[in-house]
């Protein structure tokens, strides 16, 4: 079996001296995208701000490797050069900062035509020369978290709940955009109602329950199952005892 692009390894993670993930042990492959499923307050954001390292979120124990190296003491900055980036589910304002501008520095390319193009795919184009998300609603900063993503397009993904309040037509578009965002690139992708699903290709799901790992297997049959018999039916589940 190759060495895992990510590995998380006997994780435990607290916040402001609350720990809120116990002893997490998660491998995502290369070229392999997983779903991360859980109920609200089960520690699923948690989870991704630790791996890119947010001070915040303190490393109790437990160690994380990417592409076979420890980084579990490496600042934010020095992973995302390493590969890792982030669509945030509640992403922040930049007042003053220009959205075109931001994909410059963040992306592989200066190229204005370049970035304009991106930027149609998402129907971001009108909202270039805007300050990032200022005056923007749901589906439009949902957008512009992931054309930003799209932009660096870091060998790792983290999306944290692209699916979450947005219409249809926006879940469409960004599902049908991650994947191919996805293709030949590894992800982690935080779902709690599981339209992205829909749209895009998911080879494993994992279920955070309470700060732990209690289910794994696919994520469209662990999705139907948790549709009808709830998170809690993962706990009763003999494969996952």
């Amino acid at each position: 079996m190759p060495e895992p692009l990510l590995e998380i390894a006997d994780l435990t993670v607290s916040v402001d001296g609350k720990t809120i993930l116990q002893n997490i042990n998660l491998k995502v492959q290369k070229n392999e995208v997983v779903c991360l499923f859980g109920p609200n307050g089960a520690g699923k954001s948690t989870l991704l701000f630790a791996v890119l390292g947010y001070p915040k979120y303190h490393l109790d124990s437990g160690k994380i490797f990417f592409k076979s190296q420890e980084i579990t003491h490496l600042s934010v900055d020095e992973r995302v050069r390493k590969g890792i980036g982030i669509a945030f589910q509640h992403a922040p304002g930049l007042r003053g900062v220009k959205l075109i501008d931001l994909l410059k520095l963040s992306g592989n390319s200066e190229k204005e035509q370049e970035i304009k193009t991106l930027a149609k795919k998402f129907k971001m184009e009108a909202f270039l020369n805007r300050d990032v998300n200022f005056g923007f609603s749901g589906g439009e900063i949902k957008r512009s978290e992931v054309l930003q993503l799209a932009a660096s397009s870091p060998e790792f993904m983290l999306l944290d709940e692209p699916d979450s309040g947005v219409d249809i037509e926006n879940v469409e578009l960004l599902g049908t955009e991650i994947n191919e965002m996805l293709k030949g690139k590894s992800g982690l992708i935080i779902t709690h109602v599981g339209y992205i699903l829909n749209f895009i290709k998911a080879h494993r799901a994992v279920v955070l329950y309470e700060g732990k790992i209690v289910c794994e297997g696919d994520p469209y049959q662990i999705l139907k199952d948790i549709k009808v018999k709830g998170y809690k039916g993962c706990l009763e589940c003999p494969k996952c005892r």
